[in-house]
């Protein structure tokens, strides 16, 4: 029972990773200009990331590679590997630029006479020192429980939301895309199901016996789910606009002061430990990624440049002024158009040879497609947005562009079921 208890605290890491200021953002975002409409994508994510996770666990388990180099062992093709350690890198680039502007909001809300400026230097500094002095447990653990009490705070915010159970049940289960939520949706994924957090599972997996990771990994990402749900529930008492400052002015409006100090500091929390976590999971995708992967230790000159390069584009955005709100839902965004790429990877890995017993069942093939699929069809959604905002055209999931985008979808869905039939072909 103890030795459950542990390894049920060890693997709260993925959840503290993706409850960050993109989730809040993100989700309270979701909450405020669509009521409970989005519910649907955190359960769809969150039911996701447990299958994706537990994938690139097993296969780090079985292989006793890390993913980057059990993937890099399965394809000739280099440039495949490296388009996507190269497309994590810079969706880490993405992140730190939320995680700095994130933790500033957060002390922002306290009302201290200091500059923004000054509060994004003593972040950037102390994680440059944190990561080079390679000190990077201790602080985080510590800000890590101050996220945990946000969290906590937060789902007891959301209990006190009068209850609208037909809207939840409608939200949850019935999905929908409202005029204007595409790149919420795929935020909300993006946030949940984060491409370096299936990197740093699988890392942390190596070496552990599987039946334990699967039930860390699951109890971890269902909180970390539920939270991210709370989170959409109280963002629906927001009226207008979503900003940090109308929901500290909420919380400390219906909970008192003490509630709005919890999600001040919870905030700054969520950003500084993962400004800390973006820059080190960037260099160690890049150097899982590497055939010289034997070269690339966490001293060399080259790896630290890695992570010091991803601090110093969040300290830019830092002090630029950006309004972080547009910043992090981009974040969020970019990195889910990756998750396709990925899953089509686990998909063909799990069914490989070097998975001898431990290849997917029927089920877990049927749930990685499922998620191939829908990751496909949202990231796709935000291409065709992008495409038509350059021309400044108006976007809507309609006509021939739902034709399209379904029917890309479901060509990357067959060619991927043509590769794991023909890797259970070379398996038998």
């Amino acid at each position: 029972m103890k030795s459950r208890f542990w390894n049920y605290i060890f693997w709260l890491i993925i959840a503290a990773a993706f409850i960050g200021p993109g989730t809040v953002t993100t989700a309270a975002s979701a909450g405020a200009g669509h009521g409970l409409q989005l519910l649907w994508a955190l359960l769809f994510s969150t039911l996701a990331c447990m299958v994706v996770q537990e994938a690139a666990a097993r296969v780090a388990i079985v292989s006793g590679r890390s993913l980057g180099q059990a993937i890099l062992a399965r394809y000739s093709n280099v440039t495949f590997v490296w388009f996507i350690g190269i497309s994590i890198f810079f969706g880490c680039l993405a992140y730190e630029a939320g995680n700095m502007l994130g933790a500033i909001s957060g002390l922002a809300l306290l009302n201290l006479a200091i500059p923004q400026w000054v509060f994004t230097s003593i972040i950037a500094v102390s994680s440059f020192l944190l990561l080079y002095f390679e000190k990077t447990r201790l602080v985080p653990q510590l800000l890590g429980a101050m996220v945990a009490i946000m969290g906590i705070g937060l789902f007891y915010a959301a209990l006190s939301v009068p209850a609208d159970w037909s809207g939840l049940a409608s939200g949850l289960f019935a999905p929908q895309l409202p005029e204007g939520s595409t790149l919420l949706v795929l935020g909300l994924i993006g946030t949940t199901i984060v491409p370096y957090n299936i990197f740093l599972g699988s890392g942390l997996a190596e070496g552990k016996e599987l039946r334990s990771v699967r039930s860390g990994l699951v109890f971890s990402i269902a909180l970390g789910g539920l939270v991210s749900m709370a989170v959409l529930v109280v963002g629906t008492s927001i009226s207008g606009d979503f900003s940090f400052e109308r929901l500290y002015e909420q919380l400390v409006a219906q909970h008192g002061q003490i509630m709005g100090y919890v999600f001040a500091f919870g905030l700054f929390g969520a950003g500084f430990t993962s400004t800390i976590t973006a820059a080190l999971a960037g260099a160690l995708t890049i150097k899982s990624v590497h055939k010289a992967g034997a070269g690339w230790t966490e001293k060399t000159g080259k790896f630290k440049a890695l992570w010091a390069t991803i601090i110093v584009v969040g300290f830019a955005f830092g002090v630029s002024g950006v309004k972080p709100i547009p910043v992090i839902i981009a974040a969020q965004a970019a990195n889910g158009l990756i998750l396709p790429v990925l899953t089509f990877a686990l998909c063909v890995l799990c069914n490989g040879k070097t998975m001898g017993s431990y290849t997917n069942s029927f089920w877990l093939n049927t749930a990685m497609f499922i998620t191939l699929f829908v990751t496909s069809i949202i990231g796709l959604i935000n291409v065709f947005k992008a495409f038509h905002t350059m021309f400044q055209e108006s976007f809507s999931f309609s006509g021939i562009n739902q034709w399209i985008i379904i029917g890309l979808s479901a060509a990357v869905l067959l060619f991927t079921y043509f590769q794991v039939r023909k890797e259970r072909k070379l398996n038998i």
